[in-house]
């Protein structure tokens, strides 16, 4: 069974609304109905909290759905979402101590020119991405 049906279900059991799972673990009520209906997952905190509302361990809750089992490990690697920072923050000072360098060889070259500043911009959006993707 998939993590939705378990929620829907465990709501159901417990006589509570939307609302009031919602009210009581500090969500909106249309985050509980995407959880429940599989548009989104719940952070580990949520789960927790669902687990204790519903009396519900949370080996009983998570396991069976590989989906959310993926979406769980992939939150909560730091270590992967450290390194891809690093990667692309040292990305773009290469890219930027290039440009200084070889400025001149650059403006004369239109085509270079596009390249290298659409690069850095893809580069660049990468790093902004990754800083806010982790906070």
């Amino acid at each position: 069974m998939k993590i939705g049906e378990k929620l829907q279900n465990a709501r159901k059991m417990s006589n509570l609304t939307q609302d009031d799972v919602a009210d009581k673990i500090l969500v909106s009520r249309q985050t509980i109905s995407n959880w429940e209906n599989e548009k989104s997952y719940p952070d580990i905190i949520s789960i927790i909290k669902l687990s204790d509302l519903y009396h519900i361990s949370l080996d009983d809750l998570l396991k069976g759905d590989q989906l959310m089992m993926a979406h769980l490990a992939e939150s909560t690697d730091v270590v992967k979402s450290n390194t891809k920072l690093i990667v692309t923050g040292l990305i773009n000072i290469v890219l930027f101590v290039l440009l200084v360098i070889f400025n001149t060889q650059i403006a004369d070259n239109k085509y270079l020119l596009f390249g290298t500043l659409s690069f850095v911009t893809i580069t660049t959006s990468l790093l902004f991405y990754q800083i806010v993707r982790r906070f």
